[in-house]
């Protein structure tokens, strides 16, 4: 099977939960010559607004604006998924598929109970993936194990302390436009239909504010938080900011 073999694979429950969560460091992994690909488990179709075909459109557009190697969906049911066999085997597909060496994955606990429940079930098939015992094949050709070297959490709706931040500073404008792809989510003044919590200027200011606050602890402008739940390691501690 030709490989296209990634560094970073980020995943995400909803469209735009990457966009969200981790846009910034998306971007600037890619600006750095990274080969980063992009995995939406859902279609978010359960959301008030737009369609889950309509949230396919935009989630590509996003892609392209971030200038991804790759974007897929897995299809799962919008608030229904359940964690077991067949969702883990679909999800170590496309790792073991894209070989990536850091997973960017939802927040271990948030608001939307989709969020925690998908990084467990992501976090559970980044170590699976790495037992031979378990065989995968995409159209009849046999896949290799591969266990990803890290699987980091980024934050969504609720406060977390991060056990690291990005620096996004450069990119974080461009973070917002890669957003504002999901035009039938978030702010549009023209738009009307129902309103949600996501889609006032005010969800805005709160994304920037906290990017400000993460950007403030290490002296830069602009920075996205991640958690780990386990040790990060360091070769040179001079390169810490």
């Amino acid at each position: 099977m030709v490989k296209q073999k990634l560094d970073i694979l980020a995943i995400g429950v909803h469209p735009d939960d990457i966009e969200l969560g981790c846009g910034g460091t998306v971007i600037k992994h890619i600006d750095l010559g990274y080969k980063v690909g992009l995995l939406d488990l859902t279609q978010g179709e359960l959301g008030t607004r737009g369609s889950g075909p309509l949230r396919l459109k935009e989630a590509e557009d996003a892609r392209k604006y971030a200038g991804a190697l790759a974007r897929e969906n897995l299809g799962f049911a919008d608030g229904f998924f359940v964690n077991d066999r067949q969702h883990k085997l679909e999800i170590i597909k496309v790792i073991r598929k894209y070989q990536p060496d850091i997973v960017l994955s939802n927040a271990m606990i948030d608001r939307h109970p989709d969020h925690g429940n998908a990084s467990k079930l992501i976090g559970e098939a980044c170590f699976l993936s790495g037992l031979m015992k378990i065989e995968t094949e995409v159209n009849g050709v046999v896949q290799e194990k591969w266990r990803p070297r890290k699987v980091f959490n980024y934050i969504q709706d609720y406060h977390i302390e991060p056990n690291f931040v990005v620096d996004v500073s450069e990119q974080f404008e461009r973070k917002m436009e890669m957003v504002l792809c999901f035009k039938s989510q978030f702010y549009d003044p023209g738009a009307g239909g129902v309103q949600t919590p996501i889609s006032s200027k005010e969800f805005f200011d709160s994304l920037r504010g906290r990017a400000l606050a993460h950007g403030r602890r290490i002296g830069v402008k602009y920075a996205e938080g991640f958690t780990s739940d386990a040790y990060i390691g360091v070769e040179d501690i001079t390169t810490l900011l």
